[in-house]
Protein backbone atom coordinates (compact mmCIF):
# COMPACT_ATOMS: atom_id res chain seq x y z
CA UNK A 1 0.00 0.00 0.00
CA UNK A 2 3.09 2.29 1.21
CA UNK A 3 4.70 1.66 -2.71
CA UNK A 4 1.05 2.34 -4.10
CA UNK A 5 0.70 5.67 -2.46
CA UNK A 6 3.89 6.81 -3.27
CA UNK A 7 3.42 5.89 -6.87
CA UNK A 8 0.85 8.30 -7.75
CA UNK A 9 2.13 11.44 -7.35
CA UNK A 10 5.60 10.38 -9.13
CA UNK A 11 7.24 13.46 -9.79
CA UNK A 12 6.92 14.49 -6.08
CA UNK A 13 8.38 11.28 -4.61
CA UNK A 14 11.24 11.28 -6.95
CA UNK A 15 11.84 15.09 -6.30
CA UNK A 16 11.91 14.17 -2.10
CA UNK A 17 13.76 10.74 -2.71
CA UNK A 18 16.80 13.00 -5.01
CA UNK A 19 16.68 15.40 -1.63
CA UNK A 20 17.63 12.01 0.73
CA UNK A 21 19.93 10.81 -2.24
CA UNK A 22 21.62 14.42 -2.09
CA UNK A 23 22.22 14.39 1.66
CA UNK A 24 23.29 10.88 2.02
CA UNK A 25 25.86 11.28 -0.62
CA UNK A 26 26.84 14.78 0.72
CA UNK A 27 27.56 13.01 4.21
CA UNK A 28 29.00 9.60 2.86
CA UNK A 29 31.54 11.90 0.01
CA UNK A 30 32.49 13.91 2.74
CA UNK A 31 32.86 11.69 5.43
CA UNK A 32 34.85 9.28 3.62
CA UNK A 33 37.64 12.21 1.62
CA UNK A 34 38.18 13.37 4.77
CA UNK A 35 39.10 9.98 6.79
CA UNK A 36 41.18 8.91 3.00
CA UNK A 37 42.78 11.94 3.83
CA UNK A 38 43.56 11.37 7.45
CA UNK A 39 44.75 7.67 5.97
CA UNK A 40 46.60 8.80 3.26
CA UNK A 41 48.75 11.57 5.51
CA UNK A 42 49.65 8.68 8.09
CA UNK A 43 50.49 7.00 4.95
CA UNK A 44 52.44 9.51 3.74
CA UNK A 45 54.74 10.11 7.29
CA UNK A 46 55.14 6.13 7.39
CA UNK A 47 56.71 5.03 10.34
CA UNK A 48 58.48 8.62 11.94
CA UNK A 49 55.85 7.92 15.20
CA UNK A 50 58.44 4.74 16.17
CA UNK A 51 60.67 7.60 16.44
CA UNK A 52 62.49 9.56 18.85
CA UNK A 53 64.94 12.57 17.78
CA UNK A 54 67.34 13.57 20.87
CA UNK A 55 69.80 16.18 19.74
CA UNK A 56 71.53 19.22 21.97
CA UNK A 57 69.53 21.62 24.05
CA UNK A 58 71.54 24.48 22.92
CA UNK A 59 69.36 27.28 24.82
CA UNK A 60 71.34 25.97 27.71
CA UNK A 61 74.68 25.61 26.47
CA UNK A 62 74.79 22.43 25.12
CA UNK A 63 76.03 21.72 21.02
CA UNK A 64 77.24 18.70 20.77
CA UNK A 65 75.82 14.98 22.43
CA UNK A 66 78.52 12.96 24.09
CA UNK A 67 80.12 9.37 24.00
CA UNK A 68 78.30 9.37 27.61
CA UNK A 69 75.24 11.13 26.40
CA UNK A 70 74.43 8.60 23.82
CA UNK A 71 74.81 5.90 26.55
CA UNK A 72 72.39 7.06 28.94
CA UNK A 73 70.17 7.35 25.81
CA UNK A 74 70.61 3.90 24.89
CA UNK A 75 70.06 2.64 28.42
CA UNK A 76 67.01 4.65 28.24
CA UNK A 77 65.32 2.74 25.37
CA UNK A 78 65.11 -0.26 27.84
CA UNK A 79 65.22 -3.17 25.29
CA UNK A 80 61.95 -1.39 23.51
CA UNK A 81 64.07 0.42 20.39
CA UNK A 82 67.28 0.95 19.03
CA UNK A 83 69.35 4.34 19.56
CA UNK A 84 71.66 5.32 16.59
CA UNK A 85 74.62 8.30 16.89
CA UNK A 86 74.56 10.35 14.12
CA UNK A 87 77.15 12.56 13.38
CA UNK A 88 76.14 14.86 10.56
CA UNK A 89 77.76 17.36 7.75
CA UNK A 90 77.24 18.83 4.54
CA UNK A 91 80.17 17.91 1.74
CA UNK A 92 80.27 17.38 -2.31
CA UNK A 93 79.58 14.54 -3.65
CA UNK A 94 81.88 13.69 -6.75
CA UNK A 95 82.13 10.92 -9.38
CA UNK A 96 82.44 10.01 -12.73
CA UNK A 97 78.66 11.30 -13.29
CA UNK A 98 78.95 14.58 -11.78
CA UNK A 99 79.21 16.17 -8.42
CA UNK A 100 76.42 17.20 -6.62
CA UNK A 101 75.87 18.41 -2.68
CA UNK A 102 74.37 16.24 -0.56
CA UNK A 103 73.67 15.56 3.39
CA UNK A 104 76.26 13.49 4.91
CA UNK A 105 75.56 10.89 8.22
CA UNK A 106 78.42 9.28 10.07
CA UNK A 107 77.03 6.40 11.95
CA UNK A 108 78.30 2.48 12.61
CA UNK A 109 74.81 0.82 12.62
CA UNK A 110 72.70 2.40 9.74
CA UNK A 111 71.04 -0.71 9.30
CA UNK A 112 68.78 0.41 12.10
CA UNK A 113 67.36 3.27 10.31
CA UNK A 114 68.09 2.57 6.41
CA UNK A 115 67.21 -0.02 3.76
CA UNK A 116 69.01 -1.16 0.67
CA UNK A 117 67.43 -1.52 -2.62
CA UNK A 118 70.95 -2.88 -4.40
CA UNK A 119 73.84 -3.88 -2.44
CA UNK A 120 73.98 -5.00 1.38
CA UNK A 121 74.23 -2.80 4.79
CA UNK A 122 76.63 -3.90 6.68
CA UNK A 123 75.78 -5.10 10.44
CA UNK A 124 78.54 -2.78 11.70
CA UNK A 125 79.95 -0.12 9.02
CA UNK A 126 83.75 0.11 9.18
CA UNK A 127 84.51 0.69 5.13
CA UNK A 128 82.79 2.21 2.05
CA UNK A 129 79.93 4.35 1.51
CA UNK A 130 75.95 3.62 1.25
CA UNK A 131 74.01 6.02 -0.87
CA UNK A 132 71.20 7.50 -1.50
CA UNK A 133 68.37 7.15 -4.42
CA UNK A 134 68.25 10.40 -5.68
CA UNK A 135 72.50 11.05 -5.26
CA UNK A 136 73.12 7.69 -7.33
CA UNK A 137 70.35 8.48 -10.27
CA UNK A 138 71.57 12.01 -10.77
CA UNK A 139 75.93 10.75 -10.76
CA UNK A 140 74.74 7.58 -12.21
CA UNK A 141 75.89 5.31 -9.76
CA UNK A 142 75.78 1.69 -9.40
CA UNK A 143 76.84 -0.90 -6.29
CA UNK A 144 81.03 -1.10 -6.66
CA UNK A 145 81.31 3.06 -8.14
CA UNK A 146 83.85 4.67 -6.89
CA UNK A 147 82.61 8.16 -5.16
CA UNK A 148 84.49 11.16 -3.61
CA UNK A 149 83.53 13.05 -0.48
CA UNK A 150 85.06 15.99 0.82
CA UNK A 151 88.13 14.73 -0.99
CA UNK A 152 88.51 11.15 0.19
CA UNK A 153 87.20 8.48 -2.36
CA UNK A 154 85.10 5.36 -0.87
CA UNK A 155 84.10 2.37 -2.64
CA UNK A 156 79.78 2.36 -3.31
CA UNK A 157 78.61 -0.53 -1.18
CA UNK A 158 74.95 -0.33 -1.31
CA UNK A 159 72.17 2.01 -2.61
CA UNK A 160 69.04 3.07 -0.39
CA UNK A 161 65.90 2.63 -1.22
CA UNK A 162 63.81 5.79 -2.50
CA UNK A 163 62.04 7.00 -0.21
CA UNK A 164 58.73 8.92 -0.30
CA UNK A 165 57.64 9.14 3.48
CA UNK A 166 58.25 12.18 5.63
CA UNK A 167 61.59 11.24 7.89
CA UNK A 168 63.92 13.33 9.81
CA UNK A 169 66.61 11.55 8.72
CA UNK A 170 66.09 11.47 4.84
CA UNK A 171 67.98 9.19 2.70
CA UNK A 172 67.32 10.17 -0.84
CA UNK A 173 70.23 12.90 -0.67
CA UNK A 174 72.41 11.41 1.17
CA UNK A 175 75.46 9.59 1.89
CA UNK A 176 75.96 7.39 4.69
CA UNK A 177 79.90 6.73 5.47
CA UNK A 178 81.32 5.16 8.52
CA UNK A 179 81.76 6.86 12.00
CA UNK A 180 85.18 7.65 11.80
CA UNK A 181 85.42 9.48 8.34
CA UNK A 182 83.15 12.17 10.13
CA UNK A 183 85.68 13.60 12.49
CA UNK A 184 85.17 14.78 16.34
CA UNK A 185 84.17 12.56 19.52
CA UNK A 186 80.35 14.00 19.49
CA UNK A 187 77.44 13.32 18.04
CA UNK A 188 75.25 15.85 16.34
CA UNK A 189 71.62 13.56 16.98
CA UNK A 190 70.54 10.07 17.96
CA UNK A 191 67.59 8.61 16.41
CA UNK A 192 65.62 6.27 18.62
CA UNK A 193 63.75 3.48 16.40
CA UNK A 194 61.26 2.25 18.72
CA UNK A 195 59.41 -0.93 18.62
CA UNK A 196 55.99 0.79 18.76
CA UNK A 197 54.39 4.55 18.82
CA UNK A 198 53.48 3.73 22.56
CA UNK A 199 57.60 2.85 22.74
CA UNK A 200 58.14 5.53 21.74
CA UNK A 201 56.10 8.01 23.91
CA UNK A 202 57.43 5.54 27.19
CA UNK A 203 60.79 5.71 25.90
CA UNK A 204 60.99 9.80 25.73
CA UNK A 205 59.81 9.96 28.63
CA UNK A 206 62.54 7.85 30.61
CA UNK A 207 65.27 9.93 28.19
CA UNK A 208 63.45 13.33 29.26
CA UNK A 209 63.73 11.82 33.12
CA UNK A 210 67.08 10.14 33.06
CA UNK A 211 69.08 12.78 30.58
CA UNK A 212 67.36 16.05 31.54
CA UNK A 213 67.38 15.58 35.66
CA UNK A 214 69.06 18.53 36.65
CA UNK A 215 69.21 20.87 33.89
CA UNK A 216 67.80 20.75 30.62
CA UNK A 217 70.89 19.16 28.28
CA UNK A 218 69.05 17.73 26.17
CA UNK A 219 65.63 18.52 23.44
CA UNK A 220 63.49 15.28 22.77
CA UNK A 221 61.05 15.33 19.84
CA UNK A 222 58.44 12.28 20.13
CA UNK A 223 57.66 12.02 16.06
CA UNK A 224 54.48 10.41 17.44
CA UNK A 225 53.14 13.80 18.83
CA UNK A 226 53.01 14.83 15.93
CA UNK A 227 50.96 12.00 14.04
CA UNK A 228 48.50 12.44 17.17
CA UNK A 229 48.51 16.41 15.93
CA UNK A 230 47.79 15.11 12.72
CA UNK A 231 45.31 12.96 13.09
CA UNK A 232 43.03 15.23 15.78
CA UNK A 233 43.02 18.32 12.96
CA UNK A 234 41.79 15.48 10.34
CA UNK A 235 39.38 14.25 12.73
CA UNK A 236 38.35 18.00 14.00
CA UNK A 237 38.09 18.62 9.92
CA UNK A 238 35.54 15.71 9.25
CA UNK A 239 33.64 16.86 11.68
CA UNK A 240 33.10 19.96 10.16
CA UNK A 241 32.55 18.66 7.26
CA UNK A 242 30.39 16.18 8.29
CA UNK A 243 28.12 19.24 10.31
CA UNK A 244 27.93 20.99 6.80
CA UNK A 245 26.53 17.73 5.06
CA UNK A 246 24.39 17.14 7.61
CA UNK A 247 22.51 19.91 7.01
CA UNK A 248 21.78 19.33 3.41
CA UNK A 249 20.63 16.31 4.87
CA UNK A 250 17.89 18.09 7.17
CA UNK A 251 16.81 20.19 4.23
CA UNK A 252 15.55 17.08 2.64
CA UNK A 253 14.01 16.07 5.52
CA UNK A 254 11.98 19.51 5.82
CA UNK A 255 11.20 18.54 2.17
CA UNK A 256 9.85 15.22 3.23
CA UNK A 257 7.97 16.68 5.91
CA UNK A 258 6.60 19.02 3.51
CA UNK A 259 5.63 16.18 1.18
CA UNK A 260 4.25 13.86 4.06
CA UNK A 261 1.51 17.03 5.22
CA UNK A 262 0.32 17.58 2.15
CA UNK A 263 -0.12 13.72 0.78
CA UNK A 264 -2.34 13.39 3.85
CA UNK A 265 -4.13 16.69 3.37
CA UNK A 266 -4.77 14.94 0.04
CA UNK A 267 -6.07 12.34 1.30
CA UNK A 268 -7.98 12.92 4.25
CA UNK A 269 -10.87 11.12 2.67
CA UNK A 270 -9.27 8.00 1.49
CA UNK A 271 -7.84 7.82 5.62
CA UNK A 272 -11.26 8.35 6.99
CA UNK A 273 -12.99 5.57 4.26
CA UNK A 274 -10.28 2.94 6.26
CA UNK A 275 -10.78 4.08 9.83
CA UNK A 276 -14.55 3.93 8.66
CA UNK A 277 -14.17 0.37 7.75
CA UNK A 278 -12.34 -0.86 10.80
CA UNK A 279 -8.76 0.08 9.95
CA UNK A 280 -7.23 0.70 13.50
CA UNK A 281 -4.91 4.11 13.99
CA UNK A 282 -2.02 1.89 14.32
CA UNK A 283 -2.24 0.88 10.82
CA UNK A 284 -2.81 3.92 8.98
CA UNK A 285 0.47 5.13 11.14
CA UNK A 286 2.44 2.10 10.35
CA UNK A 287 1.29 2.43 6.06
CA UNK A 288 2.52 6.43 6.16
CA UNK A 289 5.82 5.79 7.83
CA UNK A 290 6.51 3.03 5.66
CA UNK A 291 5.76 5.59 3.05
CA UNK A 292 8.35 7.99 4.58
CA UNK A 293 10.82 4.99 5.46
CA UNK A 294 10.69 4.04 1.62
CA UNK A 295 11.87 7.60 0.49
CA UNK A 296 14.77 7.35 3.15
CA UNK A 297 15.79 3.51 1.68
CA UNK A 298 15.52 4.42 -2.23
CA UNK A 299 17.28 7.89 -1.72
CA UNK A 300 19.93 6.40 0.79
CA UNK A 301 20.94 3.59 -1.16
CA UNK A 302 21.57 5.64 -4.16
CA UNK A 303 23.57 7.89 -2.33
CA UNK A 304 25.72 5.51 -0.37
CA UNK A 305 26.34 3.93 -3.79
CA UNK A 306 27.44 7.21 -5.41
CA UNK A 307 29.38 8.57 -2.87
CA UNK A 308 31.35 4.83 -3.18
CA UNK A 309 32.02 4.96 -6.30
CA UNK A 310 32.95 8.45 -5.74
CA UNK A 311 35.53 7.43 -3.77
CA UNK A 312 36.65 5.09 -6.03
CA UNK A 313 37.35 7.63 -8.72
CA UNK A 314 39.45 8.78 -6.25
CA UNK A 315 41.77 6.40 -7.09
CA UNK A 316 42.09 7.41 -10.84
CA UNK A 317 42.11 11.09 -10.41
CA UNK A 318 44.35 11.68 -7.83
CA UNK A 319 47.82 9.40 -6.50
CA UNK A 320 45.55 7.83 -3.52
CA UNK A 321 45.53 4.22 -3.22
CA UNK A 322 43.40 1.40 -2.93
CA UNK A 323 44.78 0.69 0.36
CA UNK A 324 43.02 3.48 1.62
CA UNK A 325 39.87 3.82 0.07
CA UNK A 326 38.90 -0.34 0.89
CA UNK A 327 39.12 0.03 4.25
CA UNK A 328 36.02 -0.65 7.30
CA UNK A 329 36.00 3.12 8.44
CA UNK A 330 35.09 4.22 4.75
CA UNK A 331 32.12 1.46 5.07
CA UNK A 332 30.87 2.80 7.89
CA UNK A 333 30.69 6.50 6.64
CA UNK A 334 28.44 4.61 3.93
CA UNK A 335 26.51 2.69 6.29
CA UNK A 336 25.53 5.74 8.97
CA UNK A 337 25.14 8.27 6.17
CA UNK A 338 22.48 5.38 4.69
CA UNK A 339 20.81 4.94 8.22
CA UNK A 340 20.76 8.63 9.05
CA UNK A 341 18.82 9.22 6.01
CA UNK A 342 16.28 6.68 6.55
CA UNK A 343 16.15 8.02 10.46
CA UNK A 344 15.58 11.80 9.11
CA UNK A 345 12.76 10.29 6.74
CA UNK A 346 10.99 8.76 9.70
CA UNK A 347 11.38 11.48 12.07
CA UNK A 348 9.95 14.38 8.92
CA UNK A 349 7.17 11.83 8.32
CA UNK A 350 5.97 11.02 12.19
CA UNK A 351 3.87 14.49 12.98
CA UNK A 352 2.19 13.99 9.49
CA UNK A 353 1.70 9.87 10.09
CA UNK A 354 0.46 10.76 13.51
CA UNK A 355 -1.53 13.44 12.56
CA UNK A 356 -3.69 11.39 10.15
CA UNK A 357 -3.99 8.39 11.93
CA UNK A 358 -5.44 10.22 15.05
CA UNK A 359 -8.34 11.76 12.52
CA UNK A 360 -11.83 11.45 13.39
CA UNK A 361 -13.62 9.40 10.87
CA UNK A 362 -16.62 11.56 10.18
CA UNK A 363 -13.75 14.71 10.07
CA UNK A 364 -11.64 12.70 7.55
CA UNK A 365 -14.97 11.57 5.28
CA UNK A 366 -15.82 15.28 4.84
CA UNK A 367 -12.66 16.42 3.74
Amino acid sequence: MAVRNLGRNRIRTALAALGVLIGVFAIASLGIFGNVLALSADAELGGIGDQVIVTPNEDTGTNSLTVRDVDAIARATGGDGSAVALRTDNALISASGGQTLGQVYGTDTPGILFTAAAGTIPDRHRQGAIVGAAVADELNLDVGSAIEVAGARYRVIAILESEEQISPVSPNNAVVLPESAIGGRTYDQVVVQADSGAAATAIADRIRTQLNAREERVSVFELSSLLATIDEFFSLLNRFLLGIAGISLVVAGVSIFNVMLMSTNERKQEIGVLRAVGVHKADVLRVLLAEAALLGVVGGFFGAVLAGLAAIGLVFISPIGFDVVFVASNGLYLLGAFAFGVLICLISGAYPAYKAATLRPVEALRG
